[in-house]
């Protein structure tokens, strides 16, 4: 659990930390609140549509397997948000987020149904976005200050590293996590 919550946290600073800047970053492109909107809009509507598909992909291979392909995903997107300059590379971005988002949403309460866990659920539930969203919300504002010192651009490529970091933690736990969900399958010990 610990390394998941690791991992995620990773993610979640990262979507946290780009997304009140990247609402900047739209507005300075879009120039308009209808433009605005209407990305927005295509955000939430892609993430909408995309649902059913992933929970079907997400019962077929796993979690996990999911968000490891959200974050490289993100870190991917994330290398080219800096370079877009018309608004119609931004709606198609806004695209990809949305289906990349509903993705991680799956996925993330698939892992935690499916994590071992001795005791009380909820309160391995609470203590997960406990973590998760502290290291969001102290990003979020530690990022707010270096803005100072940087320009918009190097927030978008940390946050892609962030979510880099995120896909390799889960990398290095999928071995195991797979071996503790997979009916019938037995660790094996040497002698």
């Amino acid at each position: 659990m610990k390394w998941f919550i690791f991992s995620q946290s990773f993610a979640m600073t990262a979507a946290s930390v780009s997304f009140p800047f990247y609402l900047l970053f739209i507005q300075n492109i879009g120039r308009s609140f209808s433009s605005f909107g209407f990305a927005y809009g295509l955000f939430t509507l892609s993430a909408a549509l995309s649902q059913r598909l992933i929970g079907d992909w997400a019962d077929r291979s796993g979690g996990v397997k999911l968000l490891i392909f959200y974050a490289a995903g993100m870190s991917f997107i994330f290398l080219l948000i800096p370079s877009v300059h018309t608004i119609e590379t931004v709606y198609f971005i806004q695209v990809v987020l949305g289906i990349l988002g509903a993705i991680q949403k799956t996925s993330e309460k698939l892992v935690l149904s499916e994590m071992p866990y001795e005791g009380r659920r909820g309160k391995m539930i609470g203590n997960y976005h406990f973590w998760t969203s502290l290291c969001s919300s102290l990003a979020v504002m530690g990022t707010g200050l270096l803005l100072n010192y940087f320009t918009l651009k190097y927030i978008f490529y940390g946050c892609s590293i962030f979510f880099l970091v995120s896909g390799i933690v889960l990398i290095m736990i999928n071995k195991d996590f797979i071996e503790t969900r997979t009916p019938g399958l037995q660790k094996t010990t040497s002698t």
